[in-house]
């Protein structure tokens, strides 16, 4: 994917909120950079301060943290059309808990702090977007959280399966075993379970 396509494909993910002139989403697009992160490259790791929030153009990346073991939970997956980072360091400054990871050559595109307070000066509309972005990852967090109390691995993997049909296919057994909160070996006995049903 060319830079001129993710471009259109971040502009039609502003659509769905927000309305733009042809000025507005040319100096949009100004301010974002263009990254490309390597398969099995971090695009960040703990202890870093987020410096950009990231559009996935292209690829798909993980987000996790390390328990006091070194074995990793998996947060969450983005894919094509789906935003990235850590909002809490990016708004405080404060180091991140959380890796971000590529599973994929990716292709993103990401806004600045510095450009992110330039954005909101300049076209005033994208505090808008921002906060639906923002409410809808906070809605999202807390229905995943939910699930990991009150479903059980079975049905969080099916849960998993019905809400993200596009990742699960893209993603291997072990991370998928990492995300769902069970063992690889005991990820495996479910897809066979849920493949029989």
């Amino acid at each position: 994917m060319n830079f001129k396509e993710s471009h259109t494909l971040i502009l039609n993910n502003v659509a769905r909120f927000i309305d733009l002139t042809e000025l507005e989403k040319q100096k949009y697009i100004s301010l974002l950079a263009e990254v490309k992160v390597k398969k099995k490259a971090y695009l960040m790791q703990a202890g870093e301060i987020a410096q950009y929030e990231y559009f996935i153009a292209k690829g798909c990346l993980k987000v996790y943290t390390l328990d006091e073991d070194g074995a990793p939970h998996i947060s969450m997956f983005a894919i094509e059309d789906y935003w990235t980072g850590d909002m809490a360091s990016f708004m405080t400054k404060e180091p991140t808990r959380y890796f971000i990871k590529a599973t994929e050559d990716s292709e993103l595109l990401g806004i600045s702090r510095s450009n992110y307070g330039l954005l909101f000066q300049e076209i005033p509309k994208f505090e808008r977007f921002y906060r639906i972005l923002y409410q809808r990852s906070l809605i999202s967090y807390i229905r995943r959280s939910n699930h990991g109390i009150s479903l059980d691995a079975v049905e969080r993997y099916i849960a998993f399966k019905k809400k993200y049909p596009k990742v699960v296919n893209r993603i291997t057994q072990k991370d998928l075993a990492a995300y769902i909160g069970i063992t690889p070996e005991f990820m495996s006995k479910i897809i066979s379970k849920v493949n029989r049903m």
